[in-house]
């Protein structure tokens, strides 16, 4: 459906940003799926998240694909080192070149690669890949979102009451859902998890504070463009690309079950 956004409603994305997005996040998930469950150098950065040689070698084939192609864009990694010229680019591309690092060297099944085209602030171009499934998610601002080919639609709802709930375990103690409601097992990569609510597995997904632009720039537009909402618990929208990339707690739904969470919850703040 259009976007009636004004910052976002006159830029229009290339049918070669569409098909180089694609066919990148394509070639980086089969990278990554070859170097699945094999003996890999790993560490650790900052205080707890592991990092990998196949995390590594991920983000150089992105940045190589997509920075040729586009040299005059700016770029956001969680891999890489991060250079503020990207605060005066019209577009960016943000990237998670393994979403769900702890998931892959434990050998699950719940990562994968994201990636979003940005312009002033609000994502344009979308690409989830989780490769061990096949699963390959895409969207378009404004011509909606698909996996696989087929369209996507997240479910139609209105309460919490029975719904399928993903999130972090302590979030979810915390918010004091409904007993009826369903909570789902973790999905290790976030951006799957959000993905999920476009594909109707999860009808609500939560993130915990301390996400990242790269955890959910991609996943934002699928559920958008799946007639989705997401949005921080007082409603607000998530603005990309600013110095400070941290995000607090954020929910996704189908737009009247999420304007009935905000709602919730602005009654009853929790979290």
């Amino acid at each position: 459906m259009p976007d009636a956004n004004p910052d976002t409603r006159h830029i229009e994305t290339s049918d070669s940003d569409a098909a180089l997005l694609a066919d990148t996040v394509r070639e980086a998930g089969a990278l990554a799926l070859s170097m699945f469950r094999t003996e890999l150098r790993t560490w650790t950065k900052g205080a707890s998240s592991p990092v990998s040689e196949a995390d590594i070698a991920v983000d150089e084939l992105i940045r190589r694909r997509l920075q040729d192609a586009t040299p005059h864009y700016g770029w956001l990694s969680e891999e890489s080192a991060d250079d503020l010229v990207r605060l005066d680019k019209d577009w960016v591309w943000i990237v998670d070149p393994i979403d769900g690092t702890r998931a892959y060297l434990a050998g699950r099944e719940d990562w994968c690669v994201s990636v979003a085209l940005i312009a002033n602030a609000k994502p344009m171009l979308a690409a989830v890949f989780a490769p061990v499934s096949g699963e390959f998610f895409f969207a378009t601002r404004g011509a909606g979102a698909s996996l696989n080919g087929a369209s996507l639609h997240a479910s139609v709802g209105t309460t919490l009451e029975g719904a399928k709930v993903a999130g972090p375990k302590p979030l979810i103690e915390r918010l004091a859902l409904p007993p009826t409601a369903h909570i789902l097992p973790r999905i290790g990569s976030l951006a799957l998890r959000l993905c999920r609510v476009a594909d109707r597995q999860v009808d609500v997904a939560f993130a915990g504070g301390q996400s990242r632009d790269w955890d959910l720039a991609a996943a934002d537009l699928i559920v958008h463009e799946a007639d989705g909402t997401m949005t921080t618990l007082a409603g607000e929208d998530i603005v990309y690309n600013r110095p400070e990339v941290t995000h607090g707690v954020l929910v996704a739904a189908g737009r009247e079950r999420h304007a009935h969470i905000v709602e919730h919850f602005r009654v009853s703040p929790r979290g």
